[in-house]
């Protein structure tokens, strides 16, 4: 029990320092519960019996696997806007892009448009 609190503690502190949206620690403390008690199931039925050892590796497991999951929403992590159309401003003479996960517009070098 003691591995798996301090699973579940270094997963939170590496998923914090990450984001500031919530989305890889919401996923990261998602992953890492779920993780925890599949491992706890699957470490008590299998092998020598240990709960709390299998329980921190599903933790670690899950954690990790979550925090990728929220890093990819975030747009990180290797995660591409495959949804980026780009609009001419015939005003301006520049293009735009709305961006849908923050719901802002940006001009194409990523400066605010509005």
């Amino acid at each position: 029990m003691k591995m798996t609190m301090i699973a579940l503690m270094g997963v939170g502190v590496l998923a914090a320092a990450c984001t500031s949206t919530g989305n890889v620690e919401r996923n990261a403390a998602g992953g890492a519960a779920i993780g925890a008690l599949a491992g706890a199931v699957i470490g008590n039925n299998v092998g020598s019996g240990s709960a709390g050892t299998g329980a921190a590796i599903g933790a670690a497991i899950g954690g990790t696997a979550g925090a990728i999951k929220g890093c990819r929403e975030d747009g990180g992590c290797g995660a591409t806007d495959t949804n980026r159309r780009q609009y001419y401003d015939e005003r301006a003479g520049r293009y735009y892009y709305y961006d849908s996960r923050s719901g802002r517009y940006y001009w194409e070098d990523g400066a605010p448009r509005y």
